[in-house]
């Protein structure tokens, strides 16, 4: 890590005051790693800007004295993105936390980039609308961080992801251009679409200091279900079936008998039901009107499904979420996992969660494998524990046969630090280039989270 230069501390301690430029390395230390704490680096500083005016200023001192930066929201990043790796400038953006009055006649909301997504959720609650990304880290999880991945979330099914909730952002530009789009305007053909460009950089071309969101309707009545299965083919093919029958699915998150196992012994939960089953699946319905009913007949339909909890009270529902949405937190003390998220064309999940372990289990013997993911969009978390954090022989298995299937190496989680090799498996020499060429013209000296996304040249 090279100190910053005296000039360039004193200019940047001029910007946002001594209290939000952190050198102390106990003050950084949060900073320097990521949540599983498989990717770590240290940073000579953590500068915490109020708004937009002092993050223009901050990519202006960093551009006069070529400091790398990286932009770091709530630091729930999985792929070592918004890790400083390379020694570079952290960027918190925490404190561009602001969350405007939602406007009902638009059903939008403008939200600072530091704000969580847990905060805009409660500011469109309170309005009577909603907020349609969800996701497990929403408390810590912020808009900023999930416009530089592009999140989907748990409800990608019905609304999309994130960028299909941006109208707009406000962002400063590595070239220190300022981009202001905050009107909302769902028709707005006067060329590029930036909000859009911006969405899943990476914080590799600008930094977004407040987005335009997109509210849906809050449906007041809801219901979830767990379903057993034989297997992961019968689980993909159940929901392929329910997607066609109901059009009020908001969620269908499958999980298998080790993780659900892992998730009660953890947290000392009873399991859902007497007999354990290879595959489960949480599926979500909300509607104006009691979805259940037709919930519950397209799972009657079904004649794969073996077992079946129903929950339509509040607390009864978040219980039954809790075995998908603390698998999580469940691995982590099992040891370090390496976090490979990835998109399978639907028709090859089933054979590629079935088929994994096994090729895992033939490299690594010491290694387990824990999977589970978003069965409705063909997303899956491949996540492996007891391999060194530094060991990317499973990393190399895993995206070498995602790429091999016609998959993506990155669902929802970027490219961060930790698949840039891969990349090239998922995009072309000429796509790669058009990237570099529009980093060229955006961040023309390369100071923007320079070692995330693209492969060095």
């Amino acid at each position: 890590m090279t100190p910053l230069p005296a000039a360039a501390l004193a200019e940047l301690t001029a910007v946002v005051g001594a209290a939000n430029l952190l050198t102390d390395p106990g003050a950084r230390a949060p900073y320097e790693a990521d949540w599983t704490g498989r990717f770590t680096g240290s940073t000579p500083a953590v500068i915490r800007p109020a708004d937009r005016d002092e993050v223009a200023a901050i990519i202006a001192v960093c551009r006069r004295h070529g400091i790398a930066l990286v932009p770091q929201g709530g630091n729930t990043g999985l792929v070592g993105g918004g890790v400083p790796r390379a020694g570079e400038l952290v960027v918190s953006l925490r404190r561009l936390d602001t969350i405007e009055p939602v406007d009902t006649v638009a059903r939008q909301v403008t939200a600072g980039a530091g704000a969580t997504i847990g905060a805009v959720q409660a500011a469109a609650s309170a309005a009577g609308l909603r907020y349609a990304v969800d996701l497990a880290a929403r408390d810590s999880a912020t808009v900023g961080g999930t416009i530089a991945t592009n999140a989907g979330g748990l409800n990608l099914l019905r609304y999309g992801g994130t960028r299909e909730q941006l109208l707009g952002v406000d962002a400063v530009l590595g070239n220190g251009d300022r981009v202001t789009r905050l009107g909302g305007l769902l028709k707005d053909n006067t060329g590029y679409p930036i909000a859009s460009l911006l969405c899943g950089s990476e914080g590799t071309l600008g930094i977004v200091t407040a987005a335009r969101l997109r509210l849906v309707t809050r449906l007041e009545h809801g219901v979830v279900a767990l379903i057993a299965f034989d297997g992961v083919a019968d689980a993909v093919d159940a929901v392929s079936r329910w997607r066609s029958a109901l059009d009020t699915l908001e969620a269908a998150e499958l999980f298998l008998d080790a993780g659900l196992q892992l998730v009660c012994d953890a947290f000392a939960l009873a399991p859902p039901f007497p007999t354990r089953w290879p595959a489960y699946v949480l599926v979500e319905a909300a509607a104006h009107d009691d979805p259940t009913p037709a919930l519950a007949a397209a799972v009657a339909a079904t004649p794969t499904a073996r077992e079946v909890a129903v929950a339509t009270d509040p607390t009864r529902r978040r219980a039954l979420w809790r075995y998908r949405e603390d698998h999580t937190l469940a691995i982590a003390p099992v040891g370090t996992p390496h976090k490979l998220d990835v998109t399978l064309p639907l028709s090859l999940l089933a054979a590629f969660a079935d088929d994994i372990p096994n090729r895992i289990a033939a490299a690594r013997p010491e290694a387990r494998t824990w999977l589970f993911g978003h069965v409705g969009d063909g997303n899956l978390h491949v996540n492996v524990t007891g391999v060194a954090a530094d060991d990317d022989t499973v990393d190399d298995i895993v995206l070498t046969r995602v790429a091999e299937l016609g998959g993506s190496i990155s669902a929802e989680h970027g490219i961060g630090t930790a698949k840039i090799r891969w990349l090239s498996r998922n995009r072309t020499a000429d796509e790669l280039h058009a990237m570099r060429a529009l980093k060229q013209a955006w961040d023309p000296d390369g100071i923007l989270n320079p070692h995330a996304l693209l492969p060095p040249l």
